[in-house]
Formats: C-alpha cells, sequence, structure tokens
C-alpha cells in the first residue's frame, strides 16, 4: 500500500527522500509528497496530485533544502486523490508534520474532539487528525508525547514524524504497518519496505507493534509503549539491489515472468537432495503430521488462489481435508478450530492485514500455525517464526500483478502435499520420489514455455479489444483459471471471470455469443474428455476458444478450439506450474496491447496493509 521514507543525516534530505519514493512507487499510489525542515528548523511542505513526476516537477521549480525530513507515496482511502489530501500533512501552524501508512478508525470522533480544541482541519483525511492530536498534546518532548497519543489512535498506523522544536531528530512508530529502520556513520533512514534502503545501508532493525524509534546523528534508539529501551538486532539484507530493477525489460512484470524458473529452483533445492522420506523443513514431526485431523489455508487474492491448490494437492495425496477461506471473510464467520488442526496462512509480503488479523484468530482459537511467505523479517514471519515459516525465494517482486511469488507459493503447497502425504503414508515412496523428481526438472520446463510469449503476442494484438474473458478448466485447472482470472483484470482492466468448465450450463452459457472469447486450460489428462465436452457448447455458439494445452493432449483438443499453446508435459500436479506462465505472458500482453501501464495498475497496491 502507501510507501513511507525517511532521512535524518549530514546530506541534503530531498533527492534522498525523491529517489526512496521512486524506490516504493511499486506498491501503488495516487498522490505523492515531502516534508524537509530547514536549517532555521522551518518544515516546508511539497505534495502533488498523480504520478511521482509531478512531485519531481514542483521539488525542481520550488526547492526545498535541509538534512532531515519525511516523505509519502499514498493511496487513497478517506478522501479522493488530490493536493490537499496528500501526506504529509501538519497542524495549524505547519510546526509538525507527518506522514502515515494504515487507517485510524476512530478519526471522526478525534476530529470532532480537536475541532473544539481550536484545530482547523483542510482535508478529508485520517491522518490530519495524527498532526493536530500531537500539536495539542505536546509538551517538549516528542517521545513522551507520542506515548500520550498512540493509545488514543484506535486502527493501524506507521508514523513518521518532525517536530521545529526537536531539530536534528525524526520520530516513527507503528502498529499493524510495517517500518524498518536503517543506519551508517551519522546517518538514519526509515521506510515502509526495504527497497528504500538498500542504496544506503543492508542492515536493518524492523519496528514491532506499538514501539517508537528515535532517530538522530548518534543512531536509532527504540522504545516500547511504555517508553522503556527495546533492544533490536539488526537484520542483514543479502538480496542484490539489482534485483530490483528491471535489467532490460520493458516492464517489471514481464521480468518477473522470466524470472520464475529461477525462483522455482530456489524455493526447491534447499528443500531436496536429503534422504528419501526426511521433511527437514517441514516444523512438524511424524507424530504431529499423523495427529492432524484438519488443514485451513487462509489468503487473499492470489495467494488465496495459491491455496486453492494447495487443498487439491493436499487432499489428493495426504487424504486430509482442507478448508480454503478468504482471510478478510475468516474472522467474521465465528470459525471451528478443531484440536488437530494446522493453519497456514500464505501472504507473499508477510504484511497482508486481512490474512494477519486471521492468523491472531486461529492461533487464539488453538490452532497449530503456519506460514507461507516470501519476505525475511516480516510480520507474519515474526508472528509465527523462522521455524514455522516456509519461505518462498522468489526475490523481491515489483510489479503490483504477482506473478512469480504466485508460482512459487504453489510449488511450496504442493511440496507441502507431498511431504504430508509420504509422512502419513498416503503416498507411497516411489510415486514420492517420482513427483519430487518431476519438480526438480520443472524449471527447464518452465524455460521452454516462456517461448510461447511470441505466440501469445500476436494472438493478444488481435484479441486485445475484447471487453470480457471467460476462462474455464477443471479440477486444478479451474482454480488456475481463477488466477488467470484476476490477473487479466488486474493488469489489462478487462472483465473476466473464471468458472468450472462443468458449471457453464448452469447459468454462464447464457452469456456467451459470437466472438466471445473463452481462454480453457487443459492440463489434467483424466478429465481431458469432459472438458472437451464443454468446450463444443460454447464453440456451438459462435465463441473463441484459446486452449493452453500439455503437448501430449494437443491432439486430441486440435480441432475443437480456436489456437491452441502448448506448454512440456509433466505430471498432473505440476502441470498447472506451466500453464500458468502463457496465463500470465496472456494478461501481460492483452495490457500492454491496450497500453496500460502493466506495474501499476490504477487503485491496486502491491501490499494490502489496510483492511
Amino acid at each position: 500500500m502507501c510507501g513511507i521514507v525517511g532521512y535524518i543525516g549530514k546530506q541534503q534530505a530531498a533527492p534522498i527522500l525523491m529517489d526512496g519514493l521512486g524506490k516504493l512507487s511499486y506498491r501503488g499510489y495516487d498522490s505523492a509528497g515531502i516534508a524537509v525542515m530547514d536549517c532555521d528548523n522551518v518544515i516546508h511542505v511539497r505534495k502533488a496530485k498523480g504520478k511521482l513526476e509531478n512531485l519531481t516537477g514542483l521539488v525542481h521549480t520550488a526547492p526545498v533544502a535541509g538534512m532531515a525530513g519525511i516523505g509519502h507515496t499514498r493511496w487513497a482511502t478517506h478522501g479522493e486523490p488530490s493536493d490537499l489530501n496528500a501526506h504529509p500533512h501538519t497542524d495549524v501552524k505547519g510546526g509538525i508534520a507527518v506522514v502515515h501508512n494504515g487507517i485510524i478508525e476512530n478519526h471522526e470522533s478525534l476530529r470532532h474532539y480537536l475541532t473544539a480544541k481550536g484545530a482547523v482541519f483542510v482535508s478529508q483525511t485520517d491522518t490530519e487528525v495524527i498532526a493536530h492530536l500531537l500539536k495539542h498534546l505536546y509538551c517538549g518532548d516528542m517521545k513522551q508525547t507520542l506515548l500520550k497519543a498512540l493509545p488514543m489512535l484506535e486502527g493501524s498506523y506507521a508514523l513518521g514524524v518532525l517536530c521545529d522544536e526537536e531539530p536534528g531528530v525524526l520520530y516513527c512508530a507503528r502498529n499493524d504497518s510495517p517500518l524498518v529502520l536503517g543506519e551508517r556513520q551519522g546517518e538514519c533512514f526509515l521506510a515502509s519496505d526495504i527497497p528504500a534502503l538498500l542504496p544506503h545501508t543492508r542492515d536493518v532493525i524492523f519496528l514491532e507493534d506499538k514501539e517508537i524509534a528515535r532517530l538522530d546523528e548518534s543512531g536509532i534508539s527504540v522504545f516500547d509503549g511504555y517508553g522503556n529501551a527495546s533492544h533490536h538486532d539488526f537484520f542483514h539484507v543479502d538480496w542484490d539491489v539489482n534485483s530490483a530493477e528491471k535489467g532490460g525489460y520493458a516492464h517489471y512484470m514481464l521480468k518477473e515472468i522470466h524470472e520464475e524458473p529461477e525462483a522455482v529452483q530456489r524455493t526447491f533445492s534447499p528443500r531436496h537432495g536429503k534422504a528419501a522420506g526426511m521433511y527437514e523443513w517441514l516444523p512438524m514431526s511424524r507424530e504431529e503430521v499423523n495427529r492432524l485431523g484438519k488443514i485451513s489455508i487462509v489468503a487473499c487474492g492470489t495467494a488465496y488462489h495459491a491455496g486453492m491448490i494447495g487443498k487439491y494437492a493436499i487432499e489428493k495425496l495426504a487424504r486430509l481435508p482442507v478448508e480454503v477461506d478468504i482471510a478478510s471473510e475468516y474472522r467474521y464467520r465465528e470459525p471451528l478450530v478443531g484440536e488437530n488442526e494446522l493453519f497456514i496462512a500464505i501472504s507473499q509480503s508477510g504484511e497482508t492485514a486481512d490474512t494477519l488479523a486471521a492468523l491472531r484468530e486461529a492461533k487464539r482459537r488453538g490452532a497449530r500455525v503456519m506460514a507461507v511467505c516470501n519476505v525475511l523479517g516480516s510480520t507474519m514471519a515474526r508472528e509465527v517464526g523462522d521455524a514455522n515459516t516456509l519461505y518462498t525465494y522468489a526475490g523481491p517482486e515489483i510489479a503490483v500483478a504477482s506473478t512469480k511469488a504466485y508460482s512459487t507459493q504453489v510449488e511450496m503447497m504442493i511440496m507441502l502435499a507431498i511431504a504430508l502425504g509420504d509422512l502419513r503414508g498416503t503416498l507411497g515412496r516411489q510415486q514420492a520420489d517420482q513427483l519430487l523428481s518431476e519438480l526438480a526438472a520443472l524449471p527447464d520446463k518452465m524455460e521452454l514455455t516462456l517461448q510461447t510469449e511470441a505466440q501469445m503476442q500476436r494472438f493478444a494484438s488481435t484479441a486485445s479489444q475484447k471487453k470480457h474473458v471467460f476462462f474455464v478448466g477443471r479440477g486444478l485447472d479451474f482454480a488456475l483459471s481463477m488466477e488467470a482470472a484476476l490477473k487479466l483484470k488486474e493488469v489489462s482492466y478487462i472483465f473476466s471471470e473464471a468458472y468450472a468448465a462443468g458449471e457453464l450450463k448452469h447459468g454462464p452459457i447464457a452469456l456467451l455469443k459470437p466472438g466471445r472469447l473463452v481462454v480453457a486450460t487443459i492440463t489434467q489428462s483424466a478429465l481431458l474428455e469432459k472438458t472437451l465436452s464443454n468446450l463444443r457448447e460454447v464453440t456451438a455458439r459462435g465463441a473463441m476458444v484459446l486452449a493452453i494445452c500439455r503437448e501430449s493432449l494437443a491432439e486430441r483438443v486440435q480441432g475443437s478450439v480456436a489456437e491452441i499453446i502448448t506448454i512440456p508435459d509433466t505430471d498432473d500436479l505440476l502441470a498447472p506450474m506451466l500453464a500458468t506462465i502463457p496465463l500470465q505472458l496472456f494478461a501481460y500482453c492483452m495490457a500492454v496491447a491496450r497500453g496500460c501501464d502493466v506495474d501499476k495498475p490504477r487503485n491496486l497496491a502491491k501490499s494490502v496493509t489496510v483492511e
């Protein structure tokens, strides 16, 4: 979601803040701004609606000088995107400036209270309330003021604060919204995500909930919610900053699709090669696995779709009942948590607010919890512990629409299904070894699958102006179709929907007409004839079918569809991992052909840190 940066040190703050905002722009935003304190302790604010280039132009024409500052890219929640609603926000006199990620749920009551005390509000945002509240409570010490103010805020927040009465100091605090801090030789940095800090330092601190930090030339001091000093070890970031650059590709999304073979290899290799039947990476003993009575998988968006494939795989191989829930619904249905239940949360960022809330609810109800996550040191990883986190080593994912993270999540779900099945004795050792061998061969087959890009570009050039697209499949292919439909919606803005192919005649077939585009995934050999029967119903009504099909099935599919894109053969269970590549390329090529901003789709954020 929104991005926060902050700097205090020996250099001019504005260029560092602007560079940091650029590093965080992938998260999604609709306005941006910075606040810098000059040598006379006056805070100057510059902010602008729209792209970061608008703010860059404003800072160029009206420069701000100073060695301490905060910056923000906003994704609108309270109030429309506008210059006034953009962050930073200040109190009436402009002596306190605040940037904020999250949502203050009681902002209306605080607004009424502060208005009665003389505050004058100029924006529609919940964030402006914080600036006025800090001014109202200010006692000459911003740390003490924050200790008074934060308990009055209901909701989530990551804050960066400048105060003209405390030059040379930058404050921050967090609750349910991430903040990362770094320092080097008299300089301190803060940000809502690691990429903004990498040009300056690789050693970072992750602020915990309810904590406050003071940043000055002597370094970083962290305090708990009672004002007591809190010790933090620095975490070393070992991935290369260049992996967050485009590397010659037209868009991050395309680069990240091409990185999927490597990401899948990185996720698999550390967990393979041990003795047969040994799953040291799984934080459960054979006895614990055999006591399991149920698994719940909870996630949002793309991660939810990975969980759906996990359900198919675990039930097939481990013969355990699996429920998959949308995280935003989980808490509100009074979930039944059994004594021997395993709860698995899936999140690329490890900061997804709804998934974190569901995880906490499951823990409260007594479930054994694990996480599948791509970010070391994330809130989710810290809450369950590294031992209970199955890391996907996809590397940094910059494009808003997830691609390589999704592939590694699916891979992790299949690896988990194999391990559980082997340990429970529901999957024969020979079959387990065969599946692991197929997984080991998958990166090379994914490289071959990437060669479908040219064919997909040609197809998209003629189909890109379609207004509606249906995705269909059966079994695992239906789960994959759900993700394919989401990907097309996200980046091309084409209305798309996924259906189990057998459900077409139960209503959706009424929407088919000549020229309608239907994308069918056909990877499950046991369901081939059933799927073809459904597709004949589609083509009989004049719809055009694009099929993503395994090579060994292509001859039987030929003649039933308008065009076929083939993928290499592999086990039925793993085939969706290959089929996802042409489906992602389909979404990408359609979006490019339509002139869309592929990496930064409108209204979307990379990490959704508010409910």
